[in-house]
């Protein structure tokens, strides 16, 4: 699976809260540079339609329905066939042979092909031009009409996934009564969804890897800025360490002594 980026040019429109035009900013190569995996995404998508399943259906076998505990007939004589119970899966009413029981449907998708799988969908939006970028909501309160004009402003139609925080009450309850937008938090963004939209709407502060144009992040501390600064040396200090270093010491030759001393002995 490559994971290095193909185009690391990638810009888009940024537009205000109202809807006006405010420059360009550049995308996190990371994430909307990639080349589409279209295998994965394939499959990291079957596995979250698989999962969405409830796996409840329940049928019954020949154990578990009612009655069919009497032979229907004895065994010979009659000129028909042999049957030891009516309740057999070829009778009408009775069980199922090998029918459907309660199952889990998930399937192990490891978080690297599910990362994946998200930057191909969105590195496969962005090359059809389908990403838009506001800077911030500005709903002074939830009303419908405004999520319609600022969409209206940005050229955005069809289906629109509009990825949102927490915190983002008033562009909630202004977007969620729109049929053909749909409302996803930004920590939940998966590859199905963005599949299924025809455009992603994105503020900064949801945009996966950030903008890298005008919105850089702070610089890295160096590591002399991470080494403490030692305190400088006080008139205290200046004149008590010279005493330190005039205290005597043993004579020499006094711990050698002992040894020399023991061999008289």
């Amino acid at each position: 699976m490559a994971t290095a980026p193909v185009n690391t040019n990638i810009r888009v429109d940024l537009y205000r809260g109202d809807g006006t035009a405010g420059g360009t900013r550049s995308l996190d190569p990371n994430f909307f540079g990639l080349e589409p995996n279209v295998a994965l995404m394939h499959q990291v998508v079957t596995a979250q339609l698989a999962a969405a399943r409830s796996g409840t259906q329940n049928t019954k076998t020949r154990a578990e329905v009612r009655g069919g505990g009497a032979k229907p007939w004895r065994q010979k004589g009659t000129g028909r066939a042999r049957q030891g119970s009516s309740r057999a899966p070829h009778w009408a009413g009775g069980g199922v042979a090998l029918g459907p029981k309660p199952r889990s449907y998930k399937q192990r998708t490891p978080k690297k092909m599910v990362s994946l799988a998200l930057r191909s969908a969105l590195s496969d939006r962005a090359a059809q031009g389908r990403i838009a970028l506001v800077e911030s909501w500005s709903f002074d309160g939830p009303r419908t009409k405004d999520a319609v004009k600022l969409l209206s402003s940005l050229g955005v139609a069809g289906k629109v996934l509009v990825v949102i925080n927490r915190d983002d009450d008033n562009a909630t309850l202004s977007f969620r009564n729109l049929p053909e937008v749909k409302l996803i938090l930004s920590s939940e963004l998966n590859a199905y969804d963005v599949l299924c939209s025809d455009w992603v709407l994105f503020t900064e502060a949801t945009l996966p890897g950030g903008s890298t144009a005008g919105t850089g992040s702070a610089p890295a501390a160096t590591t002399e800025a991470a080494v403490p600064a030692q305190a400088a040396p006080t008139e205290a200090s200046l004149t008590t360490a010279p005493a330190a270093a005039e205290a005597p010491t043993d004579e020499p030759g006094a711990a050698a002594a002992g040894p020399d001393e023991e061999d008289d002995q």
